[in-house]
């Protein structure tokens, strides 16, 4: 599988870290990845948004390792945040975690189920 990221010169150019089109060829599975919480395995939930950030992606990252993927197969993302005022760590967070990556994203401001929860995240991967 190849995946290649594409961004029209007619729109204007994502802000970093993510692509506004990403084109998969030669696919031969597809996961969609349920929102992932920020939420560790004994039911934790830290009160501060870096540590829940990171916990959420690392949730994302099991779920792609149950599936024999990893990051590298990620086509598409959205965030859901509970405040706009987390847009700068999620950016922080997100661009840690998927360093030179670039799939398609979404960061949506919305209520989220939990209100202990301050993101959560989905993902579509394709190998």
């Amino acid at each position: 599988m190849k995946i290649r990221a594409i961004n029209a010169p007619e729109v204007p150019a994502p802000s970093g870290g993510y692509a506004q089109l990403v084109e998969a060829t030669g696919v031969q599975r597809v996961v969609h990845v349920s929102g992932q919480i920020p939420m560790a395995l004994d039911g934790t939930v830290a009160p501060d948004f870096l540590s829940q950030a990171r916990q959420a992606w690392a949730n994302v990252q099991a779920q792609l390792r149950a599936a024999d993927m990893t990051l590298d197969n990620l086509v598409k993302a959205t965030i859901f945040l509970s405040d706009r005022r987390y847009a700068a760590e999620n950016r922080q967070v997100r661009n840690e975690v998927l360093g030179t990556r670039t799939p398609a994203l979404t960061v949506i401001i919305t209520g989220i189920f939990d209100e202990s929860w301050l993101l959560e995240i989905e993902a579509i991967a394709m190998a």
